[in-house]
């Protein structure tokens, strides 16, 4: 065999794939992230999914539970969030029940209209009719941050689809000022992505130790931030709605309106939401267990995925009448 011909076949080869890849990535520069993605998604067993329902195209993930009627739990992902924002606690709850995660619609890979509402009361209706369609049974209805606002006022108006609620840093209530709330009540954009450098401002603001996330090398980057700067003109139209409207605080008035079993979960090193916001949901919902956990900040989902998948998984176990107790997530 002649090996200098098998090598030249090799490179040429090999040639072949970086200039096809190239040309996919040219054609379709986020096609690298949705493959990391992909990944993500497999390594919490979760299967994507997609529905139509009143004319909106959802995308979804979902894993089945091990066990037939075991309790189904829908996440909903906050501000700038997608469905991929859960995977770390799916990987925690996987088996035990059915998971169903979906990309909001205007987020994610879910459908974007221009001339759309998307402002809590519109979302907490959309997030209703996903679970008429998709779930067919009362869920356990787990929000982060917008997606935490968006969680209670499902909760509130449709307690006959909503079992039980845990609201995660949750937006939608007053709560001591800081400065990412003195920005966005002066029109900007905090969590606004343009280049390199607002993007490690972007990371610095929704994690307390920027060392539980996995570097985003080149030229994933590049990607994301230019995936970002094109939504940013969508970011701020949102802003209008949730952080500057007249309905920013819309959730946690009808929080009161909440009966059902609930769990306030907590970043103790917040810089969005302030942890004063979870005494602000508490005063409202009486019943709700409360866990400030001391080593996160704006996202316990990914910086804490252990202690808030007990939690998750305490307030789905755990009969009605629980007592509701305060405590504090200390490292193991």
């Amino acid at each position: 065999m002649n090996w200098q011909l098998v090598l030249i076949a090799v490179a040429l080869l090999a040639a072949a794939w970086a200039l096809l890849l190239a040309w996919r990535l040219w054609r379709d520069p986020f096609a690298l992230v949705r493959a990391e993605y992909a990944r993500q998604r497999a390594g919490a067993g979760l299967k994507a999914q997609s529905v139509v329902i009143g004319g909106k195209r959802w995308a979804y993930a979902e894993r089945a539970a091990d066990r037939s009627g075991a309790p189904t739990l829908v996440m909903v992902h906050g501000y700038t969030g997608s469905k991929e924002n859960w995977y770390r606690l799916a990987q925690r709850l996987r088996g035990r029940y059915r998971l169903v995660i979906p990309d909001l619609p205007g987020w994610g890979e879910s459908q974007r209209d221009a001339d759309a509402d998307y402002g809590y009361a519109a979302q907490a209706e959309n997030v209703a009719a996903f679970i008429r369609a998709v779930c067919g049974a009362p869920v356990v209805l787990v929000g982060h941050s917008m997606g935490g606002g968006i969680a209670a006022l499902t909760a509130a108006r449709h307690p006959d689809l909503v079992a039980r609620v845990a609201l995660i840093d949750a937006a939608g209530v007053n709560f001591e000022e800081n400065g990412f709330a003195r920005e966005v009540l002066a029109g900007g954009n905090p969590f606004g992505v343009t280049d390199a450098a607002s993007l490690q401002r972007y990371l610095g603001i929704v994690v307390h130790d920027r060392r539980v996330l996995p570097p985003i090398p080149w030229p994933v980057s590049n990607i994301v931030i230019a995936q970002r700067r094109a939504d940013g003109a969508f970011e701020q139209s949102i802003l209008e709605h949730i952080g500057r409207g007249a309905d920013q605080f819309l959730p946690g008035a009808e929080a009161a309106r909440i009966r059902q079993p609930a769990l306030l979960v907590w970043g103790a090193h917040d810089q969005v939401i302030d942890p004063s916001a979870m005494a602000a949901y508490a005063a409202q919902i009486p019943q709700a267990r409360q866990l400030l956990l001391d080593r996160s900040g704006h996202s316990p989902i990914i910086e804490q995925p252990d202690e808030v998948a007990a939690a998750v998984a305490g307030l789905v176990e755990a009969a009605a009448g629980r007592t509701p107790a305060t405590e504090t997530g200390a490292p193991a």
